[in-house]
């Protein structure tokens, strides 16, 4: 995927802090291999970053050492609206006055439902 700096710096500042894969293994206490297994399967979404580009996910998917609950569900949903992984960390982590907040951090609340009922209108 080919993301443009201007992308990467506008992802930067509304993410906040990155983790490189073996700091999510340490975490997890899991190894690096199942971290990408993780993001194979829809559980976190990565990206290049820095110099040189280093695969990194958002800190802010993890709470006390765990994937955050209904994190994959709402990635799945994302995805079945077609949205790359630079603009499915950019709907997790902007503001929605709606909400209000950002869906990221209703998700890691425990409140899925919300966030998923505006993940699945982006498609009408």
């Amino acid at each position: 995927m080919n993301i443009s700096e201007d992308d990467i710096s506008r992802l930067d500042s509304l993410v906040g802090q990155w983790l490189t894969l073996p700091d999510v293994a340490e975490i997890l206490d899991i190894s690096v291999t199942k971290v990408q297994r993780l993001i194979e399967d829809n559980h976190l979404v990565e990206m290049r970053r820095g110099t040189p580009k280093v695969r990194s996910v958002p800190a802010d998917f993890l709470l006390e050492g765990e994937v955050i609950a209904h994190l994959r569900g709402t990635i799945m949903v994302l995805r079945d609206q077609h949205l790359s992984d630079s603009e499915i960390l950019e709907w997790l982590f902007t503001s929605d006055d709606s909400l209000p907040g950002r869906p990221i951090d209703h998700l890691r609340r425990g409140q899925r439902g919300e966030v998923r009922r505006r993940a699945q209108s982006l498609g009408f």
